[in-house]
């Protein structure tokens, strides 16, 4: 049996004494995202947030949650379930209470192509 340094924590002191059992420097250094790059999302986030780009461009303004109902066809749940996410993960950002507030937190440049299923972006 290997002793370990009197300064580890005892709770760390198991059946294999040679190593603690949790990391948390560790594993948020594996968590921090890369400055500059692009935020990782699924395809179908990507196509939602290449669509909030296409139709502020055309449009001139941002999405309704019907927009969304309509070119995804989704059930009404399902496209406020997906704006939420997006918010919560900060790819974008909504004003409470406002209608047609959406705004894209994410470079145009990052996007995925309207209606092109890409892979998803693993960093």
């Amino acid at each position: 049996m290997r002793l370990l340094p009197p300064d580890w924590p005892s709770t760390t002191r198991g059946k294999h004494d040679e190593r603690p059992r949790s990391r948390p420097l560790a594993t948020a250094l594996l968590r921090q995202k890369k400055p500059g790059g692009p935020a990782p999302f699924t395809a179908k986030q990507g196509q939602y947030l290449a669509f909030i780009w296409a139709y502020s461009q055309i449009d001139g303004r941002a999405a309704a949650e019907a927009d969304f109902q309509r070119y995804f066809k989704v059930t009404p749940p399902s496209a406020h379930q997906m704006l939420k996410t997006l918010e919560k993960i900060r790819l974008i950002q909504k004003q409470p209470g406002v209608a047609r507030s959406i705004q894209l937190l994410v470079p145009p440049q990052d996007l995925p192509i309207l209606g092109i299923e890409q892979p998803v972006i693993n960093l």
